[in-house]
């Protein structure tokens, strides 16, 4: 059993460990809180997005009106953008999205590249041996949309190319504080079969008739801007809810440190209070044997 002074500097380091803890958790609170409120700020801008991307595409002959929204007749190749973190300490935020990639495209009938943002999922990546054609790391706190653009513009570049004929967009779904889903969308060729859905129930939810829009200066031109723009947004949107989801995981994270922390300094205390206590019993034996001796000579 270990002497009491060295459970004293146990229970000190542990008690250290959960001030930082504790203190981690509090940031991580604020940085979800603002990570929410930028994600709900975007939500206006791209439903009206879908709604004339919607209108446009669901014209006839649709597939001739832009490259990107071309299906290709055969896959030959395909590239994934994967969202994790740059930093640890948020439980297993990046392992579960590596995962849950891992599930999906490690036995692909095709050639898989990745478009790594976040340093966790690079390094997992490299490890796993997977084919990284470009990363991102070290995004500001609270990016902007000039921040990530250029990640949209590689997957644009990519298939306009004819290098890949699929794009996916792989990232955390932020549902609440205490559940973070991975998830999986496609990003190219757009599909606005989909956004059908998105645009009636925001009309229904603003009680309006069916949209008109007239174009200026016409519906190639816009497209031609729209959709490069409103698939730079996707990505913006999902890196959102990627930096929710993580400080959301890590305020959890944390939480249960500083829980165990806790517990752990209850229980070294009362080790240090039974070695304590066995100190003094053994002291007191000492004296009364040490006084019997004296009595007895």
């Amino acid at each position: 059993m270990a002497n009491a002074r060295e459970v004293r500097l146990r229970i000190r380091s542990v008690k250290n460990i959960s001030n930082v803890t504790r203190a981690m958790q509090a940031v991580s609170a604020s940085k979800v809180r603002k990570s929410t409120e930028a994600l709900i700020r975007t939500r206006p801008y791209a439903t009206k997005a879908w709604q004339v991307l919607t209108h446009i595409a669901g014209q006839p002959g649709r597939e001739q009106m832009h490259p990107l929204l071309v299906q290709r007749p055969s896959v030959n190749r395909v590239l994934v953008v994967l969202l994790t973190g740059d930093r640890g300490l948020a439980g297993a935020f990046s392992s579960n999205i590596v995962r849950f990639a891992a599930q999906k495209f490690d036995n692909y009938p095709v050639p898989v590249d990745y478009v790594a943002v976040g340093r966790k999922g690079r390094d997992l990546l490299f490890r796993r041996r997977k084919s990284v054609i470009a990363e991102f790391s070290n995004l500001p706190a609270a990016p902007s949309f000039g921040d990530v653009s250029a990640i949209g513009r590689i997957a644009v570049e990519e298939f306009l190319s004819g290098k890949v004929d699929e794009v996916y967009l792989l990232y955390t779904d932020y549902i609440n504080m205490a559940r973070q889903v991975p998830d999986m969308k496609k990003l190219l060729p757009l599909e606005v079969t989909n956004a059908e859905g998105r645009v009636q129930d925001f009309q229904a939810a603003h009680r309006g008739p069916a949209a008109t829009y007239l174009y200026e200066p016409d519906e190639m031109a816009i497209l031609d801007d729209l959709i490069p723009r409103f698939t730079s947004l996707q990505v913006y949107q999902a890196i959102l809810e990627s930096l929710a989801s993580e400080h959301a995981a890590r305020m959890v994270a944390m939480k249960n440190a500083t829980d165990s922390a806790s517990a752990l300094a209850d229980t070294l205390l009362l080790e240090y209070n039974k070695v304590r206590q066995q100190g003094i019993t053994n002291e007191i034996l000492d004296i009364v044997g040490g006084a019997e001796a004296l009595g007895s000579s």
